[in-house]
């Protein structure tokens, strides 16, 4: 048998112990949060029916879906269908239903409408969940960009207030800050803002063609949105219109009243921006009695997120303080659960990047010390008798709520020290001959190098304190 170098899938990664220590601190950061803003916490199936997603992120979106191909003689069934099939040609298209029927998720929205429609009549609306699972994209792999990540969603259905649209921008302040970031940004866009600018120029019919090519300013300038725009099927005349929308500049209220002027004979784009003005309205009052946002949030018309299923408002949040993509990311979706059958039913939600946000704290160094503990302190392991004495000392310390860990064979002290170093352990235990006489058991503090004798209920409040 062959030996297989061993490796991962592009765009994967393993985590080790100190890193899950540090994803676990973001999640359970964020998870406060959804549960303090009154989210209930749901899981589901990491593969979903092929058909369940097709459709929902646009011709770009469902290129990045990972196909699951059938088990059993996948060929064979392809073979047969098309002799039975009279002029059935294999291509893509043709031959994608026949070989596969599932695949991994994209997002955690989609399968979330899917689910409420399943459990119609199980919850009650309107209904607050969060999410915190990975997703599989099929896209290329870069810096901050992975083709398997964990999303943290928040969504509601069953409410049409744009108080939720608010409140997401308040979650998203608090997370954020809670986790230690001091300047990023919260845009908002709204879809029907979008809808009513292709209005204006007279091509409703390319909305989509049209947010798709803005949503890249950032990454090809506006010089790359003409040429992608001309290349959709929009005219030299269409995009001088476009122009002045695009560039927009100038506060929240002056690029909204120049809006107005701009969408005047679009009843859409109107209500689009007064949408906008209510969730500004709403954040400014909620937080006239406390302290003022971290976030700046920043009306963006080239905010298109390039999704569909997106209706009303669209958020994205960015950091200011190092070169990432979108740290987040969301938007209402009306007519979403109206794919699966139930009609009428509105729904709102919002998305963490957290691998990218661990990269971003990462870089800026803002994990907190203690992340970076696997265990609070070991216990030393000199023979037999002391391993003995030590055993229900480490139980003692457990019953504490310590993460304790006790040597596992007798080793020179030296050896033990180095394991403690390496994992990064701030509290050692020695246990030997005199300790076992007197009752007092050595501490050493392996940040300071002190050492201190104390009796094993003062060996735990001193531990506790860090």
């Amino acid at each position: 048998m062959a030996n297989i170098k061993p490796s991962v899938p592009k765009g994967t990664r393993d985590f080790s112990p100190v890193e899950m220590v540090k994803r676990n601190y973001i999640f359970d950061t964020i998870k406060s949060v959804f549960r303090k803003f009154g989210y209930q916490e749901i899981q589901t199936p990491c593969m979903e029916n092929l058909d369940t997603l097709t459709g929902k992120y646009g011709d770009e979106g469902d290129k990045l879906i990972f196909k699951i191909l059938n088990s059993g003689d996948f060929w064979k069934e392809a073979e047969s269908k098309k002799e039975k099939v009279a002029g059935l040609e294999f291509n893509s298209k043709t031959l994608l239903p026949i070989l596969s029927e599932k695949a991994l998720r994209y997002d955690l929205t989609v399968p979330f409408a899917r689910y409420v429609v399943m459990h119609q009549n199980e919850i009650s609306l309107p209904f607050r969940r969060f999410q915190v699972q990975p997703v599989w994209r099929a896209d290329r792999p870069q810096k901050g960009r992975y083709r398997e990540f964990y999303q943290c969603d928040a969504d509601v259905v069953g409410s049409e207030s744009l108080l939720n649209e608010a409140e997401f921008v308040l979650l998203y302040d608090e997370a954020l800050s809670k986790l230690g970031l001091k300047d990023f940004t919260i845009k908002i866009n709204n879809r029907k803002i979008l809808s009513g600018i292709a209005e204006i120029i007279g091509k409703p019919e390319l909305i989509v063609e049209m947010t798709v090519a803005i949503d890249k300013l950032d990454k090809i300038g506006f010089d790359g949105i003409v040429k992608e725009l001309l290349d959709r099927g929009f005219t030299d005349a269409d995009i001088e219109k476009l122009k002045p929308v695009i560039l927009l500049e100038g506060s929240n209220e002056q690029k909204l009243a120049d809006l107005k002027s701009v969408l005047e004979t679009s009843v859409t784009g109107l209500k689009g921006i007064e949408e906008i003005e209510t969730i500004f309205k709403y954040v400014s009052n909620l937080t006239s009695q406390s302290s003022a946002l971290n976030a700046r949030v920043e009306l963006d018309i080239t905010l298109a997120r390039g999704l569909n299923y997106y209706t009303g408002a669209i958020f994205e949040v960015k950091t200011n303080e190092v070169a990432m993509g979108s740290i987040g990311g969301g938007g209402r979706y009306d007519d979403l659960t109206g794919m699966f059958g139930l009609k009428g039913l509105t729904g709102a939600g919002i998305s963490f990047g957290a691998d990218r946000i661990y990269d971003v704290l990462e870089e800026l160094n803002l994990f907190p010390a203690s992340t970076e503990e696997t265990t609070k302190v070991l216990i030393s392991n000199f023979d037999a008798d002391a391993e003995l004495y030590a055993l229900p000392v480490l139980q003692q310390m457990r019953t504490n709520g310590i993460a304790a860990e006790l040597y596992p064979s007798s080793a020179k002290l030296k050896k033990q020290m180095s394991y403690a170093d390496n994992k990064k352990i701030p509290f050692v235990v020695l246990i030997g001959s005199d300790e076992m006489n007197s009752g007092e058991l050595t501490l050493k503090d392996m940040r300071s190098g002190d050492q201190q004798k104390l009796q094993l209920g003062e060996l735990i409040e001193r531990i506790k304190q860090g």
